[in-house]
């Protein structure tokens, strides 16, 4: 069963939906504000997380960045703003949809099935593994040859970058940009350079190589093939 959490202020809407989400067949956890939502997601893993933007203990884009570093659920706006610089700020902070109130229920129940489908067909924890490397990027934990290994959130974002692009060619700029975009924490060139060098240290060994530098361009993932 699809575990979903939905954080709305509004009761008798977070009940109706709820309710609809329920009939449809999934677990739905209702919280009413921030705090309370960082409680269940601390405590449990969801499928999916339809998220009010204006919450009566802060903005649900700053619970969003905090969903962002902790976990790859993905996550819906769902929100009485409708202007366009709020949803494009959605969107930057990874938001798979962004629902406008008032809505059909109808409709906000096949936007769900339908992310929720596509959501199956990819590897339901999020893991790389090759055998040497295990990188978890639903739980967060890594292990190189069976030893645990320690990694900030950035540097499971960028692994994470990495990998679902393999083979590619990333550009300092891209990698750059995209890093803004996870955590909206300033990384230029020479933080870039210090976490790939971290990154090497905890990961690579003398005979198992994962991340090439392209000297003037970028990075290029070299370890296996990843698919989600």
């Amino acid at each position: 069963m699809k575990r979903i959490l939905l954080v709305e202020d509004d009761k008798l809407l977070n009940q109706t939906l709820a309710y609809h989400l329920t009939v449809e067949g999934y677990e739905v956890t209702s919280s009413y504000d921030i705090k309370s939502a960082e409680n269940h997601i601390s405590k449990a893993d969801f499928h999916l997380i339809i998220l009010d933007v204006n919450l009566p203990d802060g903005s649900g884009f700053e619970l969003s960045r905090m969903c962002i570093s902790k976990t790859t659920t993905p996550v819906i706006f769902l929100t009485a703003n409708d202007m366009e610089s709020d949803m494009l700020k959605g969107y930057e902070l990874g938001a798979k949809d962004y629902i406008t109130k008032p809505f059909h229920v109808s409709v906000f129940l096949k936007k769900i099935r339908v992310l929720l489908n596509i959501n199956c067909k990819k590897n339901t924890e999020c893991i790389y593994d090759d055998g040497n490397l295990l990188l978890s990027f639903t739980k967060r934990t890594a292990k190189l040859r069976e030893k645990n290994i320690e990694l900030t959130a950035a540097e499971f974002n960028l692994l994470y970058l990495f990998v679902v692009n393999y083979k590619m060619v990333l550009k300092r700029s891209l990698i750059l940009e995209k890093l803004w975009d996870s955590n909206e924490k300033y990384v230029d060139e020479n933080a870039l350079t210090m976490m790939i060098s971290r990154i090497r240290t905890k990961i690579e060994t003398k005979d198992k190589k994962y991340i090439k530098t392209i000297y003037g361009i970028g990075y290029q993932w070299i370890g296996d093939s990843y698919e989600e």
